[in-house]
């Protein structure tokens, strides 16, 4: 008899399991539509949400930063480059040594922490992964749309100095004057890795799908294959491979879209568009991506 119960509560452990999984489905159903979560930034997650997204985190990272090979970071030069793109574009969220974070930095959910315990929480490569990609639903940017892979391990040579800077030897090393290693997009201009030697008259698909999202397109658009809100500021972008005329101007070539993508002022002065600072590379990419848009 007891062989015969403990069969039987085996066989019960699938439905019991699948039963528990559908009331955890709706029951998340439930917390979404109802809109019992709060997302404001003036309040924050609860322990247990912030620690599920803390966790899930490290181990994404962790996971996809295992066979990144990291070069060799004590030169004093490429620690001093990372120092001065630090200053120019990470002190505003993580602040430094003797630096406060910014207004902005210091009102995100979740907070953006100090990097100076960095390396007791992530190894090299895993400081590199996060710079290049960033991270969804937080204020990290994917910096590799804006930087080239030597500036990105800059970064990481600077990072792992920080936990020995005074506040006097951070702003000694850093300096107060725009870096000459960053200044604006002149570094980011670089083709990103893997780029370089692509044609100016050819384009990857699906960087050029990646590099709409980095470069905040959907934000005005609605982009087939690239998730945003149902955003109108812009018209949508679906079937843009099958109309005759870019902006009412140009005839749609890949040629003048990489030119509308790069130059739309210069196009049409009086469109709404900004220019970007799309780089060649990238507008090849994203020129490729919208081609594919029937």
């Amino acid at each position: 008899m007891g062989t015969i119960k403990r069969m039987r509560a085996l066989h019960a452990l699938p439905l019991a399991a699948a039963v528990l999984l559908a009331l955890a489905a709706a029951g998340s159903a439930v917390l979404v539509y109802s809109g019992a979560y709060n997302v404001g930034a003036s309040w924050q997650h609860t322990q247990a949400v912030y620690s599920m997204l803390e966790l899930a985190l490290h181990r994404s990272v962790q996971l996809r930063a295992r066979n990144i090979e990291t070069p060799l970071l004590d030169d004093p030069r490429r620690i001093a480059r990372g120092a001065g793109i630090y200053r120019d574009n990470c002190v505003q969220c993580h602040g430094a040594p003797g630096v406060a974070p910014g207004d902005i930095g210091k009102g995100m959910q979740p907070v953006p922490g100090p990097l100076i315990a960095a390396m007791q929480r992530w190894q090299p490569r895993e400081v590199y992964w996060l710079t290049r990609h960033g991270i969804k639903m937080s204020g990290m940017p994917a910096w590799e749309f804006r930087m080239d892979d030597a500036a990105l391990w800059d970064v990481v040579a600077f990072v792992q100095r920080l936990p020995d800077l005074t506040p006097n030897a951070y702003a000694e090393l850093a300096g107060p004057a725009p870096s000459a290693a960053w200044q604006g997009n002149n570094r980011g201009a670089q083709p990103m890795p893997g780029t370089a030697s692509t044609p100016a008259t050819e384009g990857n698909v699906e960087r050029g799908r990646q590099a709409l999202h980095q470069y905040a397109c959907h934000a005005c658009h609605v982009i087939p294959g690239v998730v945003g809100s149902a955003s109108h500021v812009g018209p949508p972008l679906a079937g843009l491979a099958g109309r005759n005329l870019i902006a009412g101007r140009l005839a749609n070539t890949p040629q003048n879209m990489r030119r509308w993508l790069q130059h739309p002022q210069a196009v049409k002065p009086l469109t709404a568009m900004p220019s970007m600072g799309v780089t060649d590379a990238h507008a090849a990419d994203m020129a490729a991506y919208l081609a594919t848009l029937r």
